[in-house]
């Protein structure tokens, strides 16, 4: 028997003081297509043993990214995570500490969020960061909060270059709090119809660089665009390792820069957890999301950490909170920390260069298959490319050939009419024997 401690008298009682007739009634914000007609299909019940042999043959179906050839992309990338980051994020004071609401004996978390933060600004070339936020599409949405409050405005023009699911995150939270959302077109060279949309309404520009499509851009002009509307400029990363690469946020005039973090020191696990970079110019601090960690002296002059400008009860306040996020991804942060150091400056940019002359070999042994057409103009480890057949199909056709060609964009976007496009993503951990592999697979499929 199931265990329930309320009866149905304890329901109908309960309903009755919130004014809702039914417990239906607080699912109507749920969209019909989310909303299940019943229970899962799923057995009632059944002992420890059986689920654990159930679950093990549903997660034997799973296909690593690094048991074959794996050309995917599209905002989780694979990389190579040395073997020291995992034995340090494991040792029992990292694994095992929790959030810092006493800080006064949570030294090592706060000074591990401390050099984060102290990273993540250097790399986005911004004032201050956040001790992260849960991945890259909420510290977008975040982002979008946090420019409607600076400037009092009402409107957010995203580019049609914004991860589509980035652009569904941002949605979903500035709706309700009657921030308008305006997504341009999708388009492999976005950025250059988002200047047109600014009007004096506009809150903030988000765009992305590299975009899904995998086109970079320097934005400059498009900030200076956003500030003679006085919009701010919020600039998107879903791959953190072309910073090591390309022109920072900050100098090419973003306001407020958030990437996704997996990329460094975190597996792609199957889809998370992951760790949202979050950084903004330093007169925008408070009205910054999240936590901040801060650098002090006790009372004998010794160097200590704090939380600095956001307390717990803060977010409890929830109408008076900057954020209602009260937490960060705080082993996934450190992972990221402990990866970085170990790469340093230099090793950053090798491994970006690294990832953009795989890319490049995968672009030129690409273009010279019958039947595709490479789309993205300047890319760092992933392009665009227009097929002769559906992009879904192609990709299902050599997943049965243990290649993973890519995300199609009929994926991630079904309303942006490329179902013939494909994205596909190189890194460091692709090999030439890779790369020749998907180039005949497809010249194959292509000749079908």
């Amino acid at each position: 028997m199931r265990y329930l401690p309320l009866t149905a008298a304890d329901r109908a009682e309960m309903l009755a003081v919130i004014g809702a007739p039914d417990i239906d009634a607080l699912f109507a914000d749920v969209p019909p297509a989310a909303r299940l007609a019943g229970p899962v299909d799923l057995p009632r019940h059944a002992g420890e043993l059986e689920v654990e042999r159930a679950l093990s043959r549903l997660a034997a179906r799973n296909r690593s990214s690094g048991a074959g050839p794996s050309f995917c992309g599209a905002g989780a990338y694979r990389h190579h995570v040395p073997a020291s980051v995992d034995h340090i994020i494991q040792r029992s004071e990292f694994l095992t500490s929790y959030t810092p609401y006493q800080p006064e004996i949570a030294q090592g978390t706060l000074q591990a969020l401390f050099e984060f933060q102290t990273q993540v600004a250097a790399l986005t070339g911004l004032q201050v960061a956040n001790a992260s936020l849960y991945d890259g599409s909420t510290a977008c949405a975040e982002a979008v909060m946090m420019a409607a409050r600076v400037t009092r405005r009402t409107k957010a023009v995203l580019s049609g270059g914004l991860h589509p699911h980035y652009a569904e995150a941002a949605w979903t939270l500035a709706h309700t709090a009657g921030v308008r959302v305006e997504r341009l077109a999708a388009a492999v060279d976005a950025e250059r119809a988002v200047t047109g949309a600014i009007d004096a309404d506009t809150a903030c520009v988000v765009v992305q660089t590299p975009n899904v499509f995998g086109t970079v851009t320097d934005v400059s002009a498009i900030a200076e665009a956003a500030h003679a509307s006085g919009a701010l400029l919020v600039v998107v990363t879903t791959e953190a390792v072309s910073y090591g690469l390309l022109k920072s946020p900050g100098e090419m005039g973003a306001d407020i820069a958030v990437a996704e973090g997996q990329s460094i020191g975190n597996a792609l696990s199957f889809g998370g957890p992951y760790v949202g970079l979050f950084a903004c110019r330093e007169a925008h601090v408070r009205q910054m999301p999240g936590r901040l960690c801060g650098e002090t002296a006790d009372a004998e002059g010794k160097r200590g950490f704090v939380l600095t400008l956001s307390t717990r009860e803060q977010h409890i306040r929830r109408e008076k909170a900057t954020s209602n996020i009260c937490t960060n991804s705080g082993l996934c942060a450190l992972a990221f920390t402990v990866h970085m150091t170990l790469l340093g400056e230099a090793g950053l940019r090798r491994l970006a260069e690294v990832n953009h002359g795989r890319a490049r070999m995968l672009r030129d042994a690409l273009a010279a298959v019958p039947g595709v057409e490479v789309l993205t103009p300047r890319f760092f480890n992933e392009l665009a490319m227009r097929l002769d057949k559906p992009a879904a199909a192609v990709v299902e056709a050599l997943a049965a050939r243990d290649i993973i060609a890519g995300v199609p964009v009929s994926r991630l976007d079904p309303a942006a009419g490329m179902d013939d496009v494909l994205l596909v993503c190189a890194t460091e951990t692709t090999m030439q024997d890779d790369i020749a592999a998907f180039a005949e697979a497809l010249r194959e499929e292509l000749a079908r």
